[in-house]
């Protein structure tokens, strides 16, 4: 049965109630040492003691890291997803191009059905890459590649694009056998949460701890108010930095079209296209305004709140599974009213506007939200700084 589509009622409704309820109770768990998180502490200890030994073979010299013959700048977390890992990786980029270097990326390609190592083109199909690199690979246009075994994805990289002077590894905190020159650390709001390693809280290896394969260490912490400053416990002693987040204030659609967020809060007079704007797409005709969002991303809550801090009063609102594809994310859609406009993030966009492209595909109207992240002023300098103890960019 369809959904209601009364305007004045907004609705959660998950494309799979039990597991995501399972999943936002973990989340919330990892937050506080409660009863569930206590529960799951002794399987913590079993994940620390694999950690232990990871860390004992390649301290010992049993297992190696590889160095590549450009420097490596490692982009990473120690907790699980949704930290701002994305935006800051693709902004460091932007950021080094500016500065005269010619960065490539390296990323595992979480999610995706192909095996090996293989580049990334911005036309490249997000099952056989993952979303997160086929993002960065449209969001920026450098050389990336994804593999399992990262120092084998760079060998290929670099061989392919011999004039990149500099790769950074995405979600590198944990891969030891790349070696690295400089690491930036990103943390949320959340912190490192209740403390505790996987499962019974949200940490991917014990922290603070010594960084892996020395270099400098950089703190960013994300999505914090205008003005707050990084919490200093994070950082293990290296210098901290905070980022705010923003939505974008145009949405785009599938076939590059863009519409100012605001349309979708002001009155149904207003929502006509501007004359002469070519690059505005028309409004959507509808009686009234209705919009709803959809986030297949680990933190789908915050995506939602940051639409309704733009005053947008979204009609349904669909959490689904981080890296789900673009059939499910269809799927998701298939039961409600066509009179929709719907909004989605970036990452989701690279797989729903890829299959709403495709011949005979369902008629949605789905605009795609960037989410803007403003590190301190001072966070680009110490990046600069750092590496330019590595190497200098060669003209």
């Amino acid at each position: 049965m369809p959904p209601s589509s009364r305007v004045s009622a907004e609705r959660h409704e998950p494309l799979a109630p039990a597991r995501a309820t399972w999943v936002h109770a973990l989340q919330r768990a990892w937050l506080a040492r409660g009863a569930l998180a206590c529960l799951l502490w002794p399987l913590s200890l079993l994940y620390g003691a694999a950690w232990a030994l990871r860390s004992a073979l390649y301290r010992s010299g049993l297992k190696r890291s590889s160095r590549l013959p450009v420097p490596v700048l490692v982009v990473g977390n120690v907790v699980v997803g949704g930290s701002g890992k994305t935006p800051t990786l693709i902004g460091l980029v932007q950021h080094l191009q500016a500065q005269g270097w010619r960065p490539g990326v390296l990323s595992r390609g979480h999610g995706r059905r192909s095996t090996g190592c293989l580049p990334v083109q911005a036309d490249s199909h997000a099952d056989q890459t993952g979303d997160e690199p086929l993002l960065i690979a449209q969001a920026t246009g450098v050389p990336v590649y994804v593999g399992r075994d990262r120092a084998a994805a760079g060998r290929a990289l670099l061989a392919a694009h011999p004039g990149v002077n500099l790769l950074l590894c995405d979600d590198g905190m944990q891969h030891w056998a790349l070696a690295r020159d400089l690491t930036v650390l990103v943390f949320d709001a959340r912190g490192c949460g209740n403390g505790w390693l996987l499962p019974a809280g949200m940490l991917r290896q014990p922290w603070p701890a010594p960084v892996w394969g020395g270099g400098p260490l950089l703190m960013l912490q994300t999505g914090l108010p205008a003005g707050a400053r990084p919490d200093p416990a994070l950082a293990a002693g290296a210098q901290a930095f905070a980022a705010t987040r923003r939505l974008a204030d145009q949405a785009y659609d599938a076939h590059g079209r863009r519409l100012a967020l605001q349309r979708w809060v002001q009155s149904p007079a207003h929502r006509h296209g501007e004359q002469g704007k070519a690059e505005v797409a028309p409004a959507p005709v509808s009686a009234t305004l209705r919009c709803a969002a959809l986030a297949g991303i680990a933190q789908p809550e915050a995506f939602f709140a940051l639409l309704r801090q733009r005053g947008l009063a979204l009609q349904h609102t669909l959490a689904l599974p981080d890296h789900a594809d673009g059939a499910t994310l269809l799927q998701a859609l298939a039961a409600y009213p066509s009179d929709l406009d719907w909004l989605c993030t970036e990452k989701d966009a690279v797989k729903l506007f890829a299959a709403l492209r495709q011949p005979g595909a369902p008629a949605h109207r789905v605009w795609a939200v960037a989410l803007e992240q403003e590190p301190d002023c001072g966070f680009y300098a110490a990046i600069d700084q750092a590496l330019g103890r590595v190497a200098a960019p060669s003209p």
